[in-house]
């Protein structure tokens, strides 16, 4: 039986680190899941968060912890409990308390149906309306909308998913919100399942307004990554030609002006403004062709493939390469 490893990054949750570990406890033990581990990642807390932890391992050989130097955000203390864990199937989620182990093992079942991965899907948020909810909901749909990925819930940190999707994906910056559209990106068969949860009862949050306008950047990194990380001059050039289309209009019209009833080229915007635009244009054309040359010397220098191998038939062991990544 596979192992199945549970990984939660906290900071500052001293006090939720001992009633999270007995609530994981109680919902994987008793063989309903088979073995698993919990990786538990201190991502530079002050509030002694890893001698908390510290005390769960000695006591627990399944309570694995994990201390990173300094407070380095969700998305890295993510990816350190995933490069730690040893399970094929890995679960994600937060350590407020606020997601429910018990909610696991319904999610592996429905993983086994055939799915790559299982997205949590809050139901009746405990949270508040204004600084939670509203801007939630509010990302969810521009995210809906610019990727075209159908799900409704993609700051839910509880998901199963297996080892192998993990594996085609590096977390960096603030990505762990985009793990959904991540997942996707690499064509895996994806579900989403209804889930608890539950209002803090101890601790302080660590969202704030501000992250708002950080998930609009990040989505703007993503939506590019997707569709335009092997191409990049379908975008730039697209842009480029635009406007130097734009500009070849301006200075045609401010000459045919000149000579008919306009003003002088030099006393005509038009004749300003196409200009501009056509610098614009080749400006744009140029980070194009760079962008090229970096995609290029990324994928060939480091041996990556621009894809990702569901599943192989009459073929040897395949030999070992580097972690292969993926771009639409």
């Amino acid at each position: 039986m596979s192992l199945l490893s549970v990984v939660v990054p906290l900071k500052d949750e001293r006090e939720n680190a001992r009633p999270l570990v007995e609530r994981v406890r109680a919902a994987l033990d008793g063989g309903r899941v088979g073995p698993w581990e919990l990786v538990l990642v201190d991502d530079g807390s002050t509030d002694g968060t890893f001698a908390e932890l510290d005390a769960l391992a000695r006591a627990d050989e399944r309570v694995k912890a994990v201390r990173l130097r300094r407070n380095f955000g969700q998305s890295a203390a993510t990816q350190a409990g995933i490069d730690a864990a040893r399970g094929d199937v890995i679960a994600t989620m937060d350590g407020d308390l606020q997601n429910d182990p018990a909610d696991i093992p319904l999610m592996l079942a429905k993983l086994n149906e055939g799915y790559d991965a299982v997205l949590g899907q809050r139901e009746k948020r405990r949270d508040k309306l204004l600084l939670r909810k509203l801007p939630s909901a509010t990302a969810n749909w521009l995210i809906r909308k610019v990727l075209g990925v159908p799900f409704k819930d993609f700051g839910c940190a509880l998901r199963v998913v297996r080892r192998e999707v993990f594996d085609g994906m590096v977390l960096y910056g603030e990505m762990h919100r985009f793990i959904t559209a991540l997942i996707m990106q690499q064509g895996a068969r994806v579900a989403q399942l209804p889930i608890r949860h539950h209002a803090r009862t101890a601790g302080k949050s660590k969202y704030n307004l501000s992250r708002t306008v950080r998930v609009v950047l990040d989505l703007m990194t993503v939506k590019f990554q997707g569709s335009f990380q092997t191409r990049p001059m379908h975008l730039f050039g697209g842009v480029g030609l635009v406007c130097l289309f734009a500009g070849l209009l301006g200075v045609i019209a401010s000459v045919v002006m000149k000579y008919t009833t306009g003003p002088g080229m030099t006393a005509n915007p038009l004749f300003l403004l196409g200009a501009v635009a056509a610098l614009i244009g080749v400006q744009f054309v140029s980070l194009g062709l760079m962008g090229e040359v970096l995609t290029r010397v990324y994928y060939e220098s480091q041996g990556k493939r621009p894809y990702v191998v569901r599943e192989r038939r009459n073929f040897e062991r395949p030999r070992a390469a580097p972690r292969e990544s993926i771009a639409a």
